[in-house]
This record gives C-alpha cells, sequence and structure tokens, in this order.
C-alpha cells in the first residue's frame, strides 16, 4: 500500500512542479523582423541640419530713389520676363524734363540744318564769284566779302551740329533719371513677394541695414539645395559625386542630384558646431519644388552592388543584431558591417542568407534564449 502512495504523490510533487513552472515561464515577447537579403547599397554622409532648396538666381530688389508708388504692373506669382517693368514711382516731373531735353535736341538739329544750309549756299556763291573774277567780271571786294562769309556760316554749320551732340546727352541724362524711377526685372523668373502698396512711400535701404525688398524676384527654373555637413565628413565630399534629396513636402520620393559647390570655409555655430556647407543641384527641374522648402542631402561616397544587406535599425552600436533562431528564442551575434547608410548596412560576415533579424527599437528586456514571437 506504501508504493502506490509514493508514486501518487511523486505525480502529484511533479504535476505541481510543472504548474509553477508554466506559471513563471518567460512570456514570449513581440517583435519585428527583416530577412537578409541581397541588394545594392551606397555609403553616404547626410547633412548635419535640416537644409533648404534655394533657387540659383534670387534678386530682392529695390528702387534706386525714393519715391511714392505710382503704379504695380505685376502681382506675386506673375512670370516676368527680363527687362519687364516690376514697379514704377511717380515720375512726371522727369518724364516733363525728358519731353523738354527731346524738344531742345529736335531744335538744335533744325538749328544745325539752317546753318548747314547757309553754309552750304555761301560756298556756293564763293565759287561762283571766283569764276567771274577769273572773267574780270566782279571786284575783289565782292570777292573777299563772299570769302568771309563762307567760313563764318561754316563755322556756325560745325557750332550747330556740335549743340545737337549736347542736346542728345542732355535728353540721355534725363531718360537715365527717368528709368531710375522704373524697377525692372534682371531675368526672366516669378515675382514672390511685392512690399508697397499705390500711393506709398518706398526708400532705398541705408548702407548696412537690412531692409524688406519692394519685389522678391525668383529664377525657380534653376533649384538646388544648400546644406550644412559635419567637418569631419566634408573631407569624404567631392564636387560632382551622386547624390540623394529628400523634401519633407514629398515624404515618399527621394530625388536625385549631384554636388555642385563645396564652401571653402568652416562655418563655426556655437563653440563645437562646426560645419561646412556643401550645394546640390537636382539631375531634373520640378515645377513642384518651390524655394524655402526645408530638405535633407545623402551625398553616396561609395556603392556596392548584389552583397548581402540588412535594416541599419538591427545593429546595436556595437556591431551586433538580434535574430530569431529557427526554435523562436533570440540570440545575439556579432557580425562584419561593410558600408551602411541610414537605411542599410552591408553584412560581410556573421549572418546568412534567409536568417531573420531584429527591427524593434525596444531591446531592453532582450536576452538570449528568450522565447520570442513575429508580428
Amino acid at each position: 500500500m506504501k508504493k502506490p502512495l509514493i508514486v501518487s504523490a511523486a505525480l502529484g510533487v511533479a504535476v505541481l512542479c510543472a504548474a509553477v513552472w508554466y506559471g513563471n515561464r518567460p512570456q514570449p515577447i513581440q517583435v519585428k523582423v527583416a530577412p537578409v537579403t541581397r541588394g545594392s547599397i551606397g555609403e553616404t554622409v547626410s547633412n548635419t541640419r535640416a537644409g533648404t532648396v534655394d533657387a540659383c538666381r534670387r534678386a530682392r530688389l529695390a528702387p534706386i530713389m525714393g519715391g511714392q508708388i505710382d503704379a504695380l504692373p505685376v502681382k506675386e506669382g506673375d512670370r516676368v520676363q527680363a527687362g519687364q517693368p516690376l514697379m514704377e514711382l511717380w515720375n512726371d516731373d522727369v518724364l516733363a524734363e525728358v519731353q523738354l531735353a527731346a524738344e531742345q535736341l529736335a531744335a538744335a538739329r533744325a538749328r544745325a540744318e539752317s546753318a548747314c544750309v547757309a553754309s552750304r549756299v555761301a560756298s556756293r556763291t564763293l565759287k561762283r564769284l571766283n569764276r567771274l573774277d577769273e572773267q574780270g567780271l566782279t571786284s575783289a571786294e565782292a570777292i573777299n566779302e563772299a570769302d568771309g562769309n563762307a567760313a563764318s556760316t561754316s563755322a556756325e554749320c560745325r557750332a550747330m551740329t556740335s549743340m545737337i551732340a549736347v542736346a542728345q546727352a542732355q535728353l540721355s541724362a534725363r531718360q537715365a533719371a527717368a528709368e531710375r524711377t522704373i524697377l525692372r526685372a534682371p531675368f526672366d523668373g516669378t515675382v514672390a513677394e511685392i512690399n508697397g502698396e499705390l500711393g506709398e512711400i518706398v526708400t532705398p535701404s541705408p548702407v548696412g541695414v537690412a531692409t524688406l525688398p519692394a519685389v522678391d524676384l525668383i529664377d525657380n527654373s534653376c533649384l538646388f539645395v544648400r546644406a550644412p555637413i559635419d567637418e569631419i565628413d566634408a573631407p569624404a565630399i567631392a564636387e560632382g559625386m551622386p547624390a540623394r534629396v529628400s523634401l519633407d513636402a514629398f515624404r515618399e520620393h527621394r530625388f536625385p542630384a549631384r554636388v555642385r559647390r563645396i564652401a571653402p570655409y568652416v562655418r563655426d555655430y556655437e563653440k563645437q558646431a562646426r560645419t561646412v556647407d556643401i550645394e546640390v543641384e537636382f539631375d531634373q527641374a520640378d515645377g513642384r519644388f518651390l524655394p524655402g522648402y526645408s530638405a535633407d542631402v545623402e551625398v553616396i561616397i561609395d556603392r556596392r552592388d548584389d552583397v548581402w544587406v540588412v535594416p541599419t535599425q538591427a545593429l546595436t552600436p556595437d556591431d551586433r543584431v538580434w535574430l530569431v533562431s529557427a526554435d523562436g528564442t533570440l540570440e545575439l551575434r556579432t557580425i562584419q558591417p561593410g558600408l551602411r547608410n541610414w537605411e542599410k548596412t552591408e553584412i560581410i560576415e556573421g549572418l546568412t542568407a534567409g536568417e531573420q533579424v531584429v527591427i524593434s527599437s525596444n531591446r531592453e528586456n532582450f536576452a538570449d534564449g528568450l522565447p520570442v514571437t513575429v508580428e
């Protein structure tokens, strides 16, 4: 009778232990995974702070002289051609001076024409009297008088001709003064901003004092991104390198571009924040881009194709990855990385095809052998 009791007691203890173990067993953790795959990867350098889309040509314009706005032939958003008037100041007085100078020029031309006609008549008269003198049909006194008259009218013709040039210069000066009252587009572009209304007074910006432009003109047919690069990464960048641009306005797209300029100096921001500005030009203009958009730049330093890659977020700071073993538990493995960027990292050694690496961000409670379930 004792033996069955012992067996029953042992079974009871075993069941109790199993129940305790089952109640205290590690609960599986849900994780996100990504497979080890083959693909292309480029090593990149990225900006430290947000870059800005800018136009290759942008002019913040203001009249050379102050005055009252008399005409605004364009409005914000208009496409304008080089030389087209954008703003005109009140200039009736200057235009009156232009008209006066034009009339003076016309009068000078008329006086010159009259003087030169008289000179030609006097010259012909002198020639006729010289022929009569050869025949003894005129007096020396008449010849002397004709000679003096011809010389006098010739000088008058030259003087009046010179006055035409003077009057023309005066007219040009008045026209230049009138032109100073008109603000014209220096290149083809789009009017981005107008600061002023009809009847308001505008004044030129004082030297060294920044003021709002009367008209802000942008040529958005050529756009580029200016972005700061950490001084440590700057030596690896060269003009002509391929790049990718991400815009907050188009989060799902990356636009191909190329490095067009590297600043020849280092910016010093708040002690240790030192950067080098680079300019990246889009491979193809897009009418949806607007100057002022924030942008991020990735300059492609190197590129490799058909290599093993995993998401960069799977790596720990010491170049290890958590992966899900065949039995559904976690395993921490050291790998040898190659090229890397924000998205992907090349795996040279440590992983094989088909293995699943964990990309979950919460890894504080991870441990080797911990059971997991895959989301």
